[in-house]
């Protein structure tokens, strides 16, 4: 197959897919990927693959064909080739939770030089290190990448990666339980869909729908809790998922519910040694304000991220009228886009 034909066949792949006809597409992609001897056209196709694949779930099949793009790239010998097969491949490993092998890629994109596609990926670079240091629970380099992202997007007036930074934003939140900002940043996603998203995929709606529900749950009243021994039981499987994952702020949390359990049971060995592991993962975590001292994302409350990144409760900044961060001592104390 040439590069003529195979152009029309991707194309005819893509208006496939755009109709919802899904398995139609990656049976058309499949045949070019078999067929076609123009690199170009495969390394292209191999994009459309990862995509599709990403979108619906299939997150091992999206990293296979992100390896394939990887060595299409490098026989390209094309550094804006391997800048976006690369960014495919941190994208994967982070579907799949693999955050460390998401960092290094990310990594490995921006150390790429003279790269055309830089200003245009590089924030997307940026969100996807941003979701693997949120999911290891790096909360500081998380705001930090989740910043660099923001400003890429509006340098580039990129309403869809704006779209996503804000979900990830409405996340990091949620899990750091500043519920208003939670609310705040998938609310925000929301009317960039509703302003500019006419020809966007339907997931930019949902996810921004999504997040803006878990907001609203966190919000609003809960209902009961399981019984103790239920949810002891529920609690030690999530412990170990935590741990394999590296989730530490699960890991946290889960220790403050064993905690409030084991102090209802009146088991007083238990609940110790869970006392401990929940300071060692506030410490750990860096997780705390460092004004008052106390942890953070225990309960709702009002917080600020400084342009250095650390986190303090909003009271505490308004009450302690220094001018520069309590934590690292830089002397400005302008809050950030988040």
């Amino acid at each position: 197959m040439g590069q003529d034909q195979t152009k029309q066949q991707i194309e005819k792949g893509l208006q496939l897919y755009q109709s919802n006809q899904t398995e139609k597409a990656l049976e058309v992609w499949m045949k070019v990927l078999e067929k076609s001897s123009d690199l170009m056209g495969r390394f292209r196709v191999l994009g459309c693959l990862v995509t599709a694949h990403s979108e619906m779930g299939r997150y091992k099949e999206m990293l296979k064909f992100a390896v394939v793009q990887i060595d299409t790239a490098r026989e390209l010998e094309d550094a804006d080739f391997l800048l976006e097969s690369y960014l495919n491949l941190a994208r994967s490993n982070e579907k799949l939770c693999e955050f460390h092998k998401t960092i290094s890629y990310c990594k490995t994109c921006l150390g790429l030089p003279g790269t055309r596609a830089g200003a245009q990926l590089g924030g997307q670079v940026s969100l996807s290190m941003g979701n693997a240091f949120l999911g290891l629970s790096v909360f500081q380099k998380a705001l930090e990448s989740f910043e660099k992202a923001l400003r890429y997007a509006h340098n580039n007036d990129d309403a869809m990666l704006e779209c996503r930074v804000c979900c990830s934003l409405g996340s990091f939140y949620a899990q750091v339980k500043d519920y208003e900002k939670a609310l705040f940043f998938p609310c925000k996603a929301a009317e960039l869909v509703n302003d500019y998203g006419k020809g966007w995929s339907l997931k930019y709606r949902a996810m921004s729908q999504y997040h803006m529900a878990v907001a609203y749950r966190l919000l609003g009243h809960l209902g009961s809790a399981m019984e103790c021994c239920e949810a002891l039981d529920a609690i030690e499987r999530a412990q170990d998922l935590a741990e394999e994952v590296g989730n530490k702020l699960s890991q946290l949390k889960l220790h403050c519910l064993s905690e409030s359990i084991y102090r209802s049971k009146g088991l007083q060995r238990e609940l110790r040694a869970h006392v401990v592991r929940f300071h060692e993962c506030v410490e750990e975590t860096e997780l705390y304000c460092g004004l008052c001292g106390e942890s953070i994302g225990e309960k709702n409350s009002r917080l600020q991220a400084l342009p250095c990144s650390h986190i303090f409760h909003l009271r505490c900044l308004q009450n302690n009228g220094t001018r520069s961060c309590p934590n690292c001592r830089r002397s400005s104390m302008k809050p950030g886009f988040v």
